[in-house]
C-alpha cells in the first residue's frame, strides 16, 4: 500500500474520479485519505467561492466528510463521485438515524447544507453534472421529511421497525 500524505496531493489528482474507485481495502484506503484531502479543497471553496463564515464552512465540511467518508466510501464502499440524490435521501432518511445514538435535525441538516455544498463544488470543476448537483440539493433540502423519520423512529414500538425501514431502506 502506497503511503499519502495530505499535503502532498495535486488538485488533479484529486479531481480524476478513477482515483476514488473501491475495488479492495487498499483502494478503500486510499479513496478515504484523498476524499479528506479534496474536503480541504472543498473548505477553501466555501471560505473563497462561497465567501461563508469560516464556523459555517467548517461545518459544512465536516457535515460532507460524514457522508462521504462514512457512508459512500465506509458504507456503500462507492465512487463519492456516483452520489445520487436517492443515496442521499437514504443517508439521511435511514442509515444516519440507525447508525447514531441520539440523531437529529439540528445535526443532520448541517450534513445535509455540507453534502448540497459539496456537489456544488462538484458540479463546477465537472466532477458531477449540474442535473446530479440539482437533484441532490432538492433532496438535501427535504427537511421536513427528515424530521419526520427521525421522530417517527424515536417512537417505533413493537414490531414497528420493519415498516419504519421500509418507508425508507437502504
Amino acid at each position: 500500500m502506497m503511503k499519502i500524505d495530505d499535503t502532498e496531493i495535486k488538485l488533479t489528482t484529486l479531481h480524476d474520479k478513477s482515483n476514488f474507485q473501491i475495488v479492495d481495502l487498499d483502494s478503500e484506503i486510499r479513496a478515504d485519505r484523498f476524499c479528506s484531502a479534496l474536503l480541504k479543497h472543498f473548505h477553501q471553496f466555501l471560505l473563497g467561492t462561497l465567501n461563508l463564515e469560516p464556523l459555517e464552512a467548517g461545518s459544512q465540511a465536516a457535515g460532507a466528510d460524514y457522508f462521504l467518508r462514512e457512508f459512500m466510501i465506509g458504507k456503500r464502499r462507492d465512487n463519492i463521485f456516483n452520489a445520487s440524490a436517492e443515496q442521499v435521501l437514504q443517508f439521511a432518511g435511514n442509515w444516519y438515524i440507525i447508525s447514531n445514538l441520539e440523531p437529529n435535525m439540528e445535526e443532520l441538516s448541517v450534513m445535509l447544507r455540507g453534502t448540497a455544498s459539496f456537489y456544488r463544488y462538484c458540479a463546477e470543476h465537472n466532477l458531477s453534472t449540474p442535473e446530479n448537483s440539482e437533484q441532490i440539493k432538492q433532496t438535501c433540502n427535504k427537511i421536513d421529511y427528515f424530521q419526520e423519520r427521525i421522530e417517527t423512529f424515536h417512537n417505533i414500538s413493537g414490531d414497528g421497525y420493519s415498516a419504519w425501514d421500509k418507508a425508507c431502506p437502504l
